[in-house]
C-alpha cells in the first residue's frame, strides 16, 4: 500500500484541518519543529498539550497530525480505546501497516501472546522437575517488584506492589513459570504471558526504527491520555528516556493530548525534554478571529456567542456552526448546554437524532440506526459533521462535554423515551453478539475481543435501560469474566462506573468503585471476588463459582491457607464439584503435598471420567514424584480423551528422559510437532533430549528448529548457549546468551555463564563485565551464597589476570567468607597465593586443596572438579598424578567445555611459574598439546 494513501476517515479529519482557526503560535511552533532534522539539539520530539475539555486539544492534536502528514511523516493517531500497552503497541502497529510499513516480527509475537495468554490458566500443571525447592530467580524477582503476579495479566498494573512480600512472590512466579512453560508450546511463553510488556516492546521498538528510517519524522499521537496516561506513563517514559527496550530512533517525535499535568512521580527526571503546550479557552481576541474566519461579523452576534460559550472553543465552534446571522438568532431563554450545541439546528427530526445518537458510547452507522428513529435512519452522514463528533480508532463519538450535557436532558426530559431508547440498543447490541458467536461456546466467545465489546455495550444499555431489573445480572458478568478472562474484569467495572456517572444509578455507580478500588488493592481479582461474594440474595451456583476463582487466585499469590479455605467452602456446597476438586487438587500439587493432590484428581476422575485435566495432573503428580514409569500410564488417560493434547505429549517426553529411553522421547516429541507445528517447546526439548545423549550437534539442529518458529524464544537461546559451549562453539554461546538478555529475563547464572564463554576464547575483559554484572543481578535478587561465592572467586580470577591483586583478594576474602569450603573459592585461593608467594611457597595451600577434591560436591559450576584435580598436581609436581588426572578427564565422551576448562587451567598456571626449571616447562606443555589436541578433535570448527 502506498503510505501516503490515507483513508476516508483520515481525509474527513483533513478537510476540517483545512478549516482549522486559532492556536497560530502553537501551530506555527510545531510546522518550526517538523522542519528540523532530528539531530538538532534543537528538535523536540516530546509535546504535551493539556487543558480542561472542550478546549480543542482532540482539534489541536488533529492539525498537528495533518500537519505532519503534509510534510511526508509517517503518523498513528492512539485515543482512550487502548486499555493496556500491549493493545497501545498493536494499535500503533496496525496504523503503520495501513501506510505501508507493518510491523512484522512484532504482529507475529504479538498474535503468539494473544494465544497462549487464554492457553495460560488451562496450562498451570507445566512440566516440573522432581526435586525441592529452588530459590526464586533474578527475572522472577523482577517481575514481583514490578507487581506482576501469577496470571493477574494486566500489564502496567500492579495489584500486588508493595503489599506482599517480593520473595515470597518470586518464588511463586518461579513456581507458576515452571508449571506453565512446559505445558504451553515453548518455555519462552511463560515469559511472554507473565511479561509481555517487557517481551514485545524490544520487539516493538526495534521495527519501530526500521519504519522510522524510511521517512523524515514518524510521529505518534495519544490523545485523551488522562484516561490512557496511568497504563502506558512508565512504559512511554522508558521507550523515550532508557536503554530498556533498545535504542529508539531519533526521529519518532511524541506528541501526548490530555486534560491533566504529567504525573510527576513518572515524569520527573525528564520534564526538561517536554514541551509544554498548555491550552485554555479563547480569549476573547481569539475567539472573534475565529468567527471572523468562520464569516460571522454581525457585533451582537458575536457577543452573543461569547457570552453562550464562554470562550470554550468547543462551544464556540458549535454555536458558530450554523453561520447565525443576528443576535436574536442566538438569543434563546433556554440555559441549558444542549440548546447551545443546537441552538441553529431547526430540523426537529435531525435536533432529535442527535440527542438520541449521543446515548452510545461509541457510534457507528449501524449503532446510530439503532438509536435514531426510523425518519432520522439516513442522517449519519450529517451526524458526522457536527463539530462536537469526532472519529476514534474507525468508530464515532461526542464531544464529552456535549455527551454530558445531552445525556442529562433526555434523563430528565423523558424517562420512558430513555428506558426504550437504551433498551433498543440493548437488543441490538445483544443480537449482534449472537451473530458474533455464531454458535461458539462461551470460552471461545470470551476469548473473541469484539464478543466482549459487543456483551459490554449490551450490558451498559440495559443497565441504563432498567437498573433495578438489570443490575443483577450485570453484576454476575463481572463473575462470568473473571472465570473466562480476568484481565476484562476491569473494563466490566469501569463499565458499571460509566453507568452509574450516564444514566444517574448510583448503585451501578458505587459497585464500579467498589470493584475498581478492589482490584487496585494488595489483593486485586481475589478482593473484587470479596466483594462480589458479599452481594445479598447470591444463588448457590454463583456462590460455589466465586469461592472456586478466589481460590485460584489466592493459589496464584500462594496464599495457601486461603486457597483451601475457599475450595474447602465450595466442596461444602457442591460436593461434586470437578473443577473444585482439581482446584484443590493443584494447590496440594503445588506445595508438594503429593498424596492429597491424588485423592483430589482422583475423585474429580470419579464424578467425570472425561475430565482430561484431573487425568492430567494424576500423572504430573506421580511425574514430580520421581515415578516414572506410573506417570506414562497415567499419561495414556488423557491422551485418550484427547491424542492432540500438548501437555500429555510433553510430559510422557520428560519421564522418557529421566528413565534414558531417549529414542523413544524423541519419537514422542516429533509426534508431537507433527499435531502441533509450531510447537517450538516440543522442538527445544528434543534439543534436551540429544543434550542428555551427548549428541551435541542434533540438539544444536533442534534448538535452531524452535527459533525458527520463535525468534525471541529466549529459553531455547540459553539452553542453545550451554550446548553450543560444550560443543566447542564458544562464540556462538555468547550469541546464545545475549539473545536471552534481549528476549528474556537474565539472571545471575546467565551472565555468569557467558563470561565462562568469552573466557573460552579469549575475551578476558568481556568476561569481567559480565562477572560484574553476575554479581550485580545476584545483589537486586537474591541467590546462595555458594552462588555469590562463585561468582566473586571467577571475578578475582579475571582481576588477578589484569594484575589488580588487591582488587583480587578482596573479592577472594569475601567469596571465602560465604562459602569457605567451595572447590572454585579454594582453587582461586591457591592461585592467588602463586601469584603473591610463588609456586613453592604456596604448595602448602596447593596440598590442602587437593585433600579435598574428592569431597567436593557434584555440582555443575564454573570450574570443575577435575580442573582442578590436573592443576594442583602440576603446581606440586606430580607429573605422574598429573596424567592420571588427564586421562579421567578424557575418558569417552568429553565435552570440549571441560577439556577447554583444564586447557585454560594450564594456561593459568604457567603464567603463575615464570621461573619453572626446564623439566617443569617440558611437562606442562606436553600436558598442554594433549588437551589441544583434544579440543581440536571435539570441536574441529571451534573459534
Amino acid at each position: 500500500m502506498d503510505r501516503r494513501r490515507l483513508s476516508r476517515q483520515e481525509l474527513i479529519r483533513a478537510r476540517r484541518g483545512d478549516g482549522f482557526v486559532g492556536r497560530e503560535g502553537e501551530l506555527g511552533a510545531f510546522r518550526a519543529n517538523l522542519a528540523r532534522d532530528p539531530a538538532d539539539p534543537d528538535f523536540r520530539f516530546l509535546h504535551h498539550l493539556h487543558g480542561q475539555g472542550g478546549v480543542g486539544k482532540t482539534s489541536l492534536a488533529q492539525r498537528f497530525e495533518q500537519m505532519a502528514r503534509e510534510l511526508g511523516a509517517l503518523t498513528v493517531y492512539v485515543d482512550e480505546s487502548v486499555h493496556s500497552v500491549p493493545e497501545a503497541m498493536a494499535g500503533i502497529s496496525a496504523r503503520l501497516g495501513r501506510q505501508g510499513s507493518p510491523l512484522k516480527s512484532f504482529d507475529k509475537l504479538l498474535a503468539t501472546y494473544r494465544e497462549r495468554r487464554h492457553e495460560a490458566e488451562a496450562a498451570l500443571a507445566g512440566p516440573d522437575e522432581p526435586g525441592g525447592e529452588a530459590p526464586p530467580s533474578p527475572g522472577s524477582m523482577i517481575i514481583a517488584r514490578a507487581g506482576v503476579t501469577g496470571l493477574g495479566l494486566i500489564p502496567g498494573v500492579g495489584p500486588f506492589a508493595g503489599a506482599v512480600d517480593s520473595t515470597q512472590l518470586a518464588r511463586g512466579t518461579d513456581r507458576l513459570r515452571g508449571r506453565i512453560g512446559a505445558r504451553l508450546r515453548n518455555h519462552d511463553d511463560v515469559q511472554l504471558v507473565l511479561s509481555p510488556v517487557e517481551v514485545l516492546t524490544p520487539v516493538f521498538v526495534r521495527e519501530l526504527g526500521e519504519a522510522a528510517d524510511t521517512v523524515p519524522v514518524l510521529a505518534l499521537f495519544f490523545d485523551t491520555y488522562e484516561a490512557t496516561g496511568p497504563l502506558l506513563d512508565t512504559w512511554l517514559r522508558d521507550v523515550l528516556f532508557s536503554d530498556r527496550y533498545g535504542p529508539l530512533a531519533p526521529n519518532v517525535m511524541v506528541t501526548l493530548s490530555g486534560r491533566d499535568a504529567l504525573d510527576r512521580r513518572c515524569w520527573a527526571d525528564h520534564l526538561e525534554h517536554v514541551t509544554d503546550v498548555p491550552l485554555d479557552a479563547f480569549t476573547e481576541a481569539e475567539a472573534r478571529r475565529y468567527l471572523a474566519a468562520k464569516d460571522i461579523t454581525d457585533r451582537d452576534t458575536i457577543d452573543a456567542i461569547l457570552r453562550l460559550s464562554g470562550g470554550l472553543p468547543v462551544l464556540v465552534s458549535t454555536l458558530a456552526g450554523s453561520r447565525p446571522g443576528a443576535a436574536d438568532a442566538v438569543d434563546d431563554p433556554s440555559d441549558t448546554a444542549v440548546e447551545r450545541f443546537l441552538k441553529w439546528e431547526t430540523d426537529p427530526v435531525r435536533r432529535e437524532a442527535a440527542l438520541a445518537a449521543a446515548l452510545p458510547r461509541h457510534l457507528d452507522e449501524d449503532v446510530y440506526r439503532e438509536a435514531v428513529d426510523a425518519e432520522a435512519a439516513d442522517h449519519f452522514g450529517w451526524l458526522r459533521t457536527l463539530p462536537f463528533v469526532s472519529e476514534r480508532g474507525g468508530r464515532w463519538q461526542y464531544h464529552e462535554v456535549v455527551r454530558t450535557a445531552m445525556l442529562r436532558l433526555q434523563r430528565r426530559r423523558s424517562p420512558r423515551v430513555w428506558g426504550e431508547r437504551h433498551g433498543r440498543l440493548a437488543e441490538g447490541a445483544r443480537r449482534a453478539a449472537e451473530e458474533c458467536a455464531g454458535g461458539r461456546g462461551p470460552d471461545e466467545c470470551r476469548r473473541d475481543e469484539r464478543w466482549r465489546e459487543l456483551r459490554l455495550r449490551e450490558v451498559y444499555h440495559s443497565l441504563c435501560a432498567d437498573p433495578r431489573v438489570f443490575l443483577a445480572e450485570a453484576l454476575s458478568e463481572v463473575t462470568v469474566t473473571a472465570q473466562y478472562e480476568p484481565p476484562a474484569v476491569r473494563v466490566v467495572a469501569e463499565t458499571l462506573r460509566q453507568v452509574g456517572e450516564d444514566g444517574g444509578v448510583p448503585e451501578a455507580r458505587d459497585w464500579g468503585a467498589r470493584l475498581t478500588a478492589a482490584l487496585d488493592g494488595p489483593e486485586g481479582l481475589a478482593q473484587a471476588l470479596t466483594v462480589l461474594l458479599a452481594r445479598p440474595g447470591l444463588d448457590l451456583p454463583e456462590q460455589v463459582l466465586i469461592h472456586r476463582l478466589r481460590g485460584r487466585e489466592h493459589r496464584k499469590a500462594e496464599s495457601w491457607q486461603q486457597a483451601f479455605a475457599d475450595f474447602d467452602r465450595c466442596l461444602e456446597l457442591a460436593p461434586d464439584d470437578v473443577h473444585a476438586l482439581v482446584g484443590r487438587g493443584l494447590t496440594y500439587r503445588y506445595m508438594r503435598d503429593f498424596e492429597p493432590a491424588v485423592r483430589d484428581f482422583s475423585r474429580a476422575l470419579e464424578v467425570e471420567p472425561a475430565s482430561i485435566t484431573a487425568a492430567f495432573h494424576l500423572g504430573e503428580v506421580a511425574r514430580l514424584m520421581g515415578r516414572y514409569e506410573e506417570a506414562l500410564a497415567a499419561f495414556d488417560r488423557p491422551l485418550e480423551l484427547d491424542p492432540r493434547y500438548p501437555p500429555a505429549h510433553g510430559s510422557r517426553a520428560v519421564c522418557l528422559r529421566h528413565l534414558g529411553r531417549y529414542e523413544e522421547a524423541l519419537t514422542v516429541l516429533e509426534h508431537a510437532i507433527e499435531l502441533h507445528p509450531d510447537y517450538a517447546w516440543a522442538m527445544a526439548e528434543r534439543g534436551m533430549t540429544y543434550r542428555a545423549m551427548g549428541r551435541y550437534e542434533e540438539a544444536l539442529a533442534e534448538f535452531d528448529r524452535a527459533l525458527t518458529v520463535n525468534t525471541t524464544y529466549a529459553w531455547a537461546a540459553g539452553a542453545r548457549g550451554r550446548v553450543a559451549l560444550l560443543a566447542g562453539r564458544p562464540a556462538e554461546a555468547v550469541e546464545d546468551f545475549g539473545r536471552v538478555v534481549t528476549f528474556g529475563t537474565p539472571n545471575a547464572w546467565l551472565f555468569a555463564r557467558r563470561a565462562k564463554a568469552h573466557q573460552l576464547r579469549g575475551a578476558e575483559d568481556e568476561a569481567r563485565a559480565d562477572y560484574d554484572r553476575a554479581l550485580a543481578d545476584a545483589d537486586r535478587a537474591p541467590v546462595s551464597d555458594w552462588s555469590r561465592a562463585v561468582f566473586l572467586a571467577a571475578r578475582a580470577g579475571c582481576l588477578r589476570r589484569a594484575g589488580r591483586l588487591d582488587a583480587a583478594r578482596q573479592a577472594v576474602e569475601a567469596a571465602s567468607a560465604l562459602a569457605p569450603g567451595e572447590l572454585p573459592v579454594r582453587y582461586e585461593c591457591a592461585l592467588l597465593a602463586t601469584a603473591v608467594s610463588g609456586v613453592r611457597a604456596s604448595a602448602p595451600v596447593w596440598e590442602a586443596l587437593r585433600e579435598a577434591e574428592n569431597r567436593a560436591p557434584g555440582r555443575d559450576d564454573l570450574t570443575g572438579p577435575a580442573v582442578v584435580a590436573i592443576v594442583s598436581r602440576c603446581a606440586l609436581g606430580d607429573w605422574a598424578g598429573a596424567q592420571i588426572s588427564l586421562a579421567d578427564l578424557l575418558g569417552g565422551g568429553t565435552p570440549w567445555e571441560r577439556i577447554a576448562e583444564a586447557e585454560f587451567g594450564l594456561r593459568d598456571l604457567a603464567a603463575l611459574w615464570p621461573d619453572r626449571d626446564a623439566e617443569t616447562t617440558d611437562q606442562l606443555e606436553a600436558l598442554h598439546r594433549v588437551l589441544l589436541h583434544r579440543m581440536a578433535e571435539a570441536a574441529p570448527t571451534s573459534p
